[in-house]
């Protein structure tokens, strides 16, 4: 039965609950949940009329590690016969756990974790089988389990949770057997928990494998100033031939009536130009000046995390920075068109970090 009881828990869990973890490699969280307790290896017969609440406070080291310090409050109930009948034995938990978790599979849709710890409890029981229990007593107990999460907006996720708890003696349930008919000598119940909890503090390093599709919250990429691998990666993910291609120099190529500026980035999921980016305007500022005529289309593109909406509009806003720019170095506005394309017409895959670096570009094309 308690085979039985931990796979139907485990399946509920994985069903109700996903997850996305925190923005830094480090941070806090708070956590409030809804419990289902219920007694398992004991004397008397479980029933159905539990419940319970839990409150917890989270320190994430790693994406991978975080500590926990949880207290609850259960309540359990039983029945047994005796001389005068039926009899419902109950007892309330107050309890303290201390929890070590590891998530299997951070900063992703489904982020599960497993936990492992100990903590003590304050039981009071009422009805008891054996009447020579005291009613109030402390007891100690190790936990463990696994749960999953769901971050549905940024620093709020749903949370689901089973746990296991064995205690030190047999006096859980207030039925204390003798040794033959216990050997174990220990009781134990299980709980089932659903709730939300909130990230906060998180403002250490970025995690570098975080990314919200709803939110288009994605880790700041490296400062990448070695222009070299920036033209080597583009010869190898956009195989193109180039037909009358103009050299303005190296950071600017002029195939046909598209110009792709290579070097050009912005802040963290911001539209600010970062300080690298100006060499590279500059020399757009120079092509455009000797050539009076000219009238372009500034096209800005993302890459593919993040919802079509948001990368239209970030896309926009960073394509009207760098039209600003030009106008704040003597380029006529009406020279300029600024175009968000968002996510679409990728020019390398998606699926490598290199290859969304490369998306998230700025192209200019002649406008006839």
């Amino acid at each position: 039965m308690k085979t039985v009881y931990l796979g139907l828990a485990l399946l509920l869990v994985m069903a109700v609950g996903v997850t996305r973890a925190q923005t830094a490699k480090s941070s806090w969280s708070v956590g409030l949940s809804l419990v289902y307790p219920r007694y398992e290896e004991v004397n008397i017969q479980p029933l159905n009329t539990d419940y319970g609440a839990l409150v917890s406070l989270q320190r994430n080291f790693s994406e991978h590690v975080a500590l926990r310090l949880a207290g609850g409050y259960s309540h359990l109930e039983g029945s047994y016969s005796g001389a005068s009948g039926t009899t419902t034995e109950r007892t309330n938990l107050w309890s303290g756990n201390l929890d070590l978790l590891y998530y299997l599979v951070p900063c992703e849709a489904v982020s599960p974790y497993v936990f492992a710890g100990v903590g003590a409890m304050e039981r009071m029981s009422r009805n008891q089988y054996t009447t020579t229990l005291d009613a109030n007593a402390f007891d100690a107990e190790f936990n463990y389990g696994a749960g999953v999460e769901w971050k549905f907006i940024p620093d709020w996720s749903l949370t689901g949770e089973f746990g296991y708890h064995s205690t030190y003696n047999s006096e859980l349930d207030g039925a204390v057997m003798s040794y033959a008919l216990e050997p174990n000598g220990q009781d134990s119940y299980w709980t089932l928990g659903l709730g939300i909890k909130f990230y906060f503090g998180s403002k250490g390093e970025s995690s570098e494998r975080y990314w919200h599709p709803s939110a288009a919250v994605y880790p700041q990429q490296r400062d990448l100033t070695d222009y070299n691998r920036i033209e080597d990666m583009i010869k190898e993910y956009i195989p193109r031939e180039v037909t009358k291609e103009v050299v303005v120099d190296k950071y600017i190529k002029i195939p046909a009536d598209a110009w792709y500026l290579e070097g050009v980035k912005f802040a963290f999921n911001r539209s600010e130009l970062l300080p690298e980016s100006y060499s590279v305007l500059n020399d757009a500022v120079k092509l455009l000046m000797n050539n009076p005529d000219l009238k372009v289309e500034i096209k800005g593109y993302t890459d593919s995390i993040g919802t079509p909406i948001y990368n239209d509009t970030l896309s926009l806003q960073r394509a009207n920075a760098v039209k600003a720019y030009l106008v704040s170095q003597g380029i006529a506005s009406s020279r300029l068109r600024a175009v968000g394309y968002g996510l679409t017409g990728p020019v390398a895959t998606n699926v490598t970090a290199e290859g969304r670096e490369i998306n998230r570009r700025v192209e200019f094309r002649v406008i006839k």
